[in-house]
């Protein structure tokens, strides 16, 4: 078997982060080469060529793009296609409802009470504003309350309460047991 390399695009920062600390490790089983790039602030058709360039490599992608406002998940890969030529279809993988979400959905019932925030036995519908609305006070920063949920993550339980991170995990293969962060 040749050379494998993947590429996970996705929109911003905090999806940057989510997936380098959760989906490469376990991707890296898999792929030689594992990188995950931002596209938020690039143009459509920059965006268009290194698809098609992926493509032309042999490589393999991933592009992560979260629901928003879309009716349901066929009608946001619909759109997305529309703005990209060069997709596939099956390579788009749609967060419900936004990254957020998932970073909550992998927060036990024991954790969740530990940070002082509320339980979920899901995040399907958790938004941005409801996510920041959540933040501890005692966390200088949004990102340092997304870094320290990272550390305590676990896959096994994200997959019950969010039906799209369970989706994503399957069709890839990345199935693990306890916590993806450090144990404390």
């Amino acid at each position: 078997m040749g050379y494998r390399r993947l590429f996970i695009w996705v929109e911003g920062k905090d999806d940057e982060r989510f997936f380098k600390k959760i989906m490469e490790p376990k991707l890296q089983k898999k792929y030689d080469f594992v990188e995950t790039r931002c596209y938020a602030a690039m143009k459509k058709e920059k965006i268009d060529k290194f698809l098609k360039s992926i493509k032309a490599m042999g490589a393999d992608y991933i592009y992560v793009t979260d629901i928003n406002n879309s009716p349901c998940v066929t009608a946001k890969k619909q759109k997305t296609k529309n703005k990209l030529r060069n997709i596939d279809e099956d390579k788009i993988i749609v967060v419900i409802k936004e990254i957020e979400s998932w970073y909550l959905a992998g927060l036990s019932d024991i954790e969740s009470e530990k940070f002082k925030i509320s339980i979920y036995s899901t995040t399907d519908t958790i938004t941005k504003e409801q996510f920041n609305s959540l933040i501890p006070k005692k966390f200088d920063s949004r990102i340092d309350f997304m870094l320290e949920i990272l550390e305590f993550f676990s896959i096994e339980i994200a997959k019950q309460k969010n039906r799209s991170f369970r989706y994503c995990i399957e069709k890839y293969n990345c199935e693990g047991s306890g916590n993806v962060g450090n144990s404390r």
